[in-house]
Formats: structure tokens, sequence, C-alpha cells
């Protein structure tokens, strides 16, 4: 209709693929170089995934004009196809006749047809479109074609172009066998503002426009946001601003053709701005639950590491001398008289705060197994100076209250500072760590292990429920715990299992429990953990 208005010899924005509208800006010519690339060099199966009218049609069919002669093309654009249809749509395209018989026949016929083929100097690529859409059985009998080998080279290239959802299903547990099998993988982004310019212009001139440019930059301002950078979309708009400028009798498209080419468009609503703010709005208050949550958390754990200041008054002064009670009480006006003030019945809460009864010169401590509240000794305990196997991981170290306080060697430094670990949290990880120390003495450096946990001495409470939730998965003495230096920090590691080499570290880590493999794990040698291990 304005073909003859704007002097085009076509019309720029079909929607329907044509090859000599291939636009290789936005490396898309790059993505077809590196297809062909893979597909000349037996790279076994391909992906390329994108959005929705990003753009993969049109890749495949000039993928297929491109492709040497020697090589046989086969699109398949049916992702319905079930495990057997889909065997008897490639031998249909091969032009190979096959009876209506057991699926292993049809493959062996299908592979002394590929052989006969490969004999002859020619090779057979297939390309399925739409293969989010194929059902699981289906792509499990794609992953089977491509086994089809000959000597050292694949008989059957394959290229799946599939929306994002393709990459979710390859992710599932049941699809891993699949996906190792893709060599190369390329995903087709939206333009961006300033490649959608030169993408319309682009078409313009291949359709036969020779004048300056017809859309202006507001223009095609307003159709890089409505379309979100999709070329079908771009397509869409751009035909209906030219109709627009047609009827408007004018030679150029400008914002006011734009918008009515949007207000047109079904794919563009005004509530999706609204949709965007929405999820804004819930991503803000679920992050300010998750902090009020981590908040509530970290108060608990640091009310838990400290003393129970709501301990009964005649509790208190059991473990304190007298006198620091009376010269507690001597500055309390309330405590001055003939007897000593004594708590009610329904209050458990001392009359006197705990750290007015201890001497001013020693820091308020939390109180452990044999220490005494009203002990003005700054000498570490002997619960201090102990090896890490023999005491309580939530053991305080004092070497902040006092500088001259000296741990026993080999004992790691803890930092006072942060929460400590609660004796009853800490039991697995002090078994674990002395079970590993004995262990890393006497396992010879080849051996691999998995690593699975790395965190920092004040983090030794998450260390210990980790520990806690591996020993339900995987069994609790193939669990290793050790600690290095980090940038001159305290750190320490967990790790699982012990391997002859990697190979078996490697299948070991693929069979994971998903628990375990959401912590990213790497396989790390026992020569590596010996050598970090710092006791």
């Amino acid at each position: 209709m304005y073909l003859s208005h704007f002097g085009l010899n076509e019309p720029p924005f079909r929607i329907t693929p044509h090859t000599d509208f291939f636009f290789g800006g936005a490396n898309r010519a790059a993505t077809l170089e590196a297809l062909l690339y893979a597909i000349s060099h037996d790279e076994g199966i391909v992906k390329v995934s994108g959005e929705v009218g990003s753009g993969k049609t049109m890749l495949s069919r000039v993928l297929m004009e491109r492709l040497p002669p020697e090589v046989e093309t086969i699109y398949l654009a049916n992702p319905s196809l079930s495990r057997e249809e889909i065997l008897y749509a490639i031998a249909d395209e091969l032009k190979l006749e096959l009876t209506a018989e057991r699926t292993t026949r049809l493959l062996k016929g299908l592979l002394d047809h590929l052989i006969k083929l490969y004999a002859s100097g020619r090779r057979v690529v297939v390309l399925i479109d739409e293969a989010h859409a194929m059902p699981k059985e289906t792509l499990e009998e794609v992953r089977l074609l491509s086994n089809l080998e000959s000597g050292r080279h694949k008989l059957l290239q394959i290229v799946l172009f599939g929306q994002p959802e393709l990459d979710e299903q390859l992710n599932a547990a049941d699809m891993r066998q699949l996906k190792e099998r893709i060599t190369q993988s390329f995903r087709l982004e939206p333009l961006v503002r300033d490649d959608i310019a030169s993408y319309i212009d682009f078409r313009m001139r291949a359709a036969g426009y020779r004048g300056p440019n017809v859309f202006s930059p507001r223009a095609t301002r307003l159709i890089a946001i409505a379309s979100e950078g999709l070329t079908r979309r771009v397509n869409i708009l751009a035909d209906k601003s030219l109709l627009a400028a047609f009827a408007h009798n004018t030679h150029g498209v400008t914002e006011k053709e734009a918008r009515a080419a949007i207000r047109d468009s079904n794919f563009f609503k005004p509530q999706t701005r609204w949709r965007r703010w929405q999820l804004i709005t819930l991503g803000v208050v679920a992050g300010l639950v998750a902090g009020l949550a981590a908040g509530w958390f970290a108060q608990r754990s640091g009310i838990e590491s400290r003393v129970d200041l709501r301990t009964p008054a005649a509790s208190v002064t059991a473990n304190v001398p007298s006198q620091s009670i009376t010269a507690a009480n001597s500055d309390n006006p309330a405590t001055n008289g003939s007897a000593p003030a004594t708590p009610s019945q329904g209050n458990s809460a001392p009359s006197v705060p705990l750290t007015a009864l201890m001497p001013q010169a020693t820091p308020a401590l939390p109180l452990s197994t044999g220490e005494r509240a009203g002990s003005t000794t700054p000498t570490a305990s002997p619960a201090r100076t102990q090896p890490l196997a023999e005491r309580p991981v939530g053991a305080v170290n004092d070497k902040r209250q006092n500088a001259d306080a000296k741990l026993a060697p080999g004992t790691p430094t803890r930092d006072a500072a942060a929460n400590t670990v609660p004796p009853q949290q800490g039991k697995l990880f002090t078994t674990r760590y002395e079970s590993t120390q004995e262990w890393l003495k006497t396992t010879p450096g080849g051996i691999q292990s998995i690593q699975l946990l790395t965190v920092k001495e004040e983090q030794l409470p998450r260390m210990e429920r980790f520990l806690q939730r591996a020993t339900t998965l995987v069994p609790a003495d193939k669990l290793h715990v050790y600690s290095v230096k980090i940038d001159g920090h305290q750190h320490y590691r967990a790790a699982y299992g012990e391997f002859a080499d990697a190979t078996q570290a490697r299948a070991a880590m693929a069979e994971l429990p998903p628990q375990l493999k959401s912590q990213s794990p790497y396989i790390r040698s026992v020569a590596r953990m010996q050598s970090q291990n710092r006791q």
C-alpha cells in the first residue's frame, strides 16, 4: 500500500523470515559464523536460545543457505513429534524408506544410511526449531541420535533452536545427560536502541529505499522501548508506523506515527509498566522482610552466646564474694538499711546488675564451666588453653580482654567480637575437626576430595548447622573439617569423601544431593588441604 509512497521495491518489515533481510549487527553475524564453525568441526549438539521474536528462525534459514553443498540439511519445525515420529521425519527427509518396525530397527536402518552418506563425502545436519516445546522423551531420542558415530566422526550434527524455557528444561536432573552433550551454546539477546536504529535503516534500504532516514530519533526511541528489543515487534511497529505516515500523507515517521503504531499493537499494554512496579515493590518488601529476619536471627544468636542476665539474684550472689556485694550495695540507696533487700517471689531479675558485681578492671565475660562471676584474676582459664578438640567450639577467646594472655601452641585464633558458637552447636564441628586432623596425617596427597563450604571463624554457627544438615544426606564419617588462613584471617572448610582421582571425584560430585550442590562444590586434592591446614 505504501511502497510507492516511500520508493520501496518490497515490504521492508515482513515478519516471515526473508534471508535477504538478515541483519548482521548485534552479534548476529558472529553467531552465524560460530554456528558454521561448530557444524563443520563435528561439535556434537549445538544450542541456540532466545526470546520469542528474537530472530531464531531467521538465523536457522540463513544457516541453511550458508552451509557447504556437501552438507545435507534437515529442518524440523514441528516440536510435538514423538520418539518414533522424529526418526521417521529424519528418514523421510533423507528419502529413506523404512517400514513400521521397532525403534531399534529404525535406528539400525538410519545408521546404515548415514554411514553410506558419510562414505560418499556427504554430511547430515538436523536443525530443530521450537525445541523447548518438544516432549522430554523426544529430547532423549535426540541425545541418542547424537551418539551415531563412525570411527572418530559424528554422523549426525544436531542444532537446537528454542526459547529460554529450553535452558530451564536442560537444567533438570533428568536432562543432565543431554545437557552434557551440548558442546556450544549461543544466546540471541534483544537489540539495544542503537542497534534498532541501524536495524530499521538496514531493512528500509534492503527493500529499495534510497532517501534520508525515514524514522526520527524520537520515533525510533519509542519503538525501542515498546518492542523491548525483539526484532519481530520492531517489524510490526515499524510497518504500522509507515502505514500511519502514509495515511497522514507524510514521508517521515515521527513520534506521532510511532505512538499510533504502539497503541494499535496488542503486545504493548499500559499495565505492563504497572506489573513491573508491582514486581519491584514485591522485591523491596521481600528484601525488607529478609533483612528483618536476618537481624532477628543475628540478635537471637547473640543473646544465646551471652550470659543470661535474668538469673535470680540468689544464684548470682552465691558465686560472688560478700565484699563485692557490700561495695555494690553501698552506692544504692534502695539497699541501704538494716537488712539487705531480697527479690520478690515473682521477680527473677537480680536487684543489682551483674556488671556492677564484678571488678571494674576486668571486662564482663560470658560465664563458662569453671569460671566464677566474682573472679578478678586476668589470666586465661584452663578451658582457654586447651586444644580445640578438647574444648567447646564456643569457648571465649580472651585475647582482646587481656593482651598478655597466650593461647596454647596450635590453637586457632578466635574473634571475640563475633557471635560465638554455643557448646551444644559446636559438638559436631569439634568431632569432625579432630577426626580430620588424623585423616590428613595418614591420607596420601594424591587422594581427591570435594570442597563444600568455607566460612570465617565468626561464622562457625553456620558451619555447625551445615554439618548437621549434611549428615542427613551423606555419611558423617565422610565429612572433613579443617582450618585455613585466607588473607591473614582464620577460616574453616568442610569437604566430603576421598577419591582415587579427579575423574571419580567429578562423578561423585555429579551425584551429590541438590542441597550440597547448591554450595557450588569443587574438587580439592588432599595435598592441597594438607598444605593449607593451619591448626
